[in-house]
């Protein structure tokens, strides 16, 4: 029954909630995606781009470039949206909880989340369409570099028993999922303020559909593969 709950909440792939395919757009579309890869390619509007997408641009995509052979620009992965969500299915029922989750998403990603509504009625649930049932945020261009480095370097560590993050959390479309247990390894979450303490799904939504290539640019940016040492990013 909770498998049937999660299909009717879930965002279909291409809709403008920004969910995990690489159709899902938030906004203005086609003109914010190739805003947002804009700063990859124009030397001036890298001035005072952030330390991660810097790095990106000037060393690893002539790394990725070298190592599987792609002569076309194109063909280099670069990543192209970031999603966080918050699944609350008592959300209803504790309108408290959800604004309090709605202002850590905007804390911790520093752009204001949105409420995520069911699509469809199940009885069995006292579910009906339009209830709301949790919230996410897209990150795309400069936030989107800030907050993958602030979570590398700053709210990883924090995380009780870490041995890595999963290798096999690809999708086979070149987009890399995992979960958070508890969204207090965020260091702009104030532990006076937590209504309930709730995890998260994190999405990571590269222009590649093979995950080999995805999962060697995450390995350039730092990214903290289980049972590998994380590559330093200068």
């Amino acid at each position: 029954m909770a498998d049937e709950k999660a299909k009717a909440v879930k965002p279909a792939k291409g809709q403008q909630q920004g969910g995990q395919g690489k159709g899902g757009q938030q906004g203005g579309g086609k003109k914010d995606k190739a805003a947002a890869g804009a700063v990859d390619h124009d030397p001036k509007a890298r001035e005072g781009a952030p330390r991660l997408q810097t790095y990106y641009v000037q060393t690893v995509r002539a790394r990725l470039a070298k190592e599987f052979g792609l002569t076309n620009p194109n063909q280099v992965p670069r990543l192209e949206k970031i999603v966080l969500n918050v699944g609350m299915g008592d959300a209803s029922k504790n309108p408290k909880q959800l604004e309090s989750a709605v202002e850590e998403l905007s804390a911790i990603t520093g752009q204001k989340a949105v409420i995520t509504r069911a699509k469809k009625a199940i009885a069995n649930f006292s579910l009906r369409a339009g209830m709301p049932v949790g919230a996410f945020v897209t990150l795309r261009g400069a936030r989107m570099y800030e907050f993958l480095d602030r979570f590398i370097t700053l709210s990883i560590p924090r995380i009780r028993d870490f041995r890595g993050l999963p290798t096999r959390s690809f999708d086979g479309r070149g987009n890399y999922t995992f979960g958070i247990r508890e969204q207090m390894i965020f260091p702009e979450i104030d532990y006076d303020k937590v209504e309930k303490i709730h995890g998260m799904d994190i999405t990571i939504v590269t222009s590649t559909d093979r995950d080999d290539l995805a999962m060697a640019l995450l390995r350039e940016l730092g990214w903290p593969f289980r049972g590998e040492t994380p590559q330093k990013v200068a």
